[in-house]
């Protein structure tokens, strides 16, 4: 995960001045794909630390755009969480997974 988050960190400095909405779109692949791999029943807590530290990486990114950012973290906060991808268990349980029954 730090080895991930790295590398978003990195990005995101070197396209800080990129239009915040290219970067949403990014960030919101590399959420979502995160989420499609990781998602497993029982690593809910591990998959809102990511979304959190991403947060806080673009937060931190952005407020370096300018010296007078009027951004703060209530107001990016709110603003995050209508458009970044919710965290959620995508995958099933195993035995509900191998449990499965086809008619042959």
């Amino acid at each position: 995960m730090r080895a991930t988050l790295s590398k978003i960190k990195d990005y995101l400095l070197k396209h800080r001045h990129d239009p915040v909405p290219e970067q949403l779109k990014w960030l919101r692949r590399v959420l979502q794909s995160h989420m499609n791999y990781f998602s497993v029943p029982g690593n809910g807590q591990t998959i809102n630390a990511f979304r959190t530290a991403v947060q806080k990486i673009w937060y931190k990114a952005l407020k370096r755009r300018s010296q007078r950012s009027r951004l703060n973290w209530k107001k990016f906060g709110a603003f995050i969480n209508t458009v970044l991808p919710k965290v959620k268990v995508l995958h099933p349980w195993p035995e509900q997974r191998f449990d499965v029954k086809y008619s042959r």
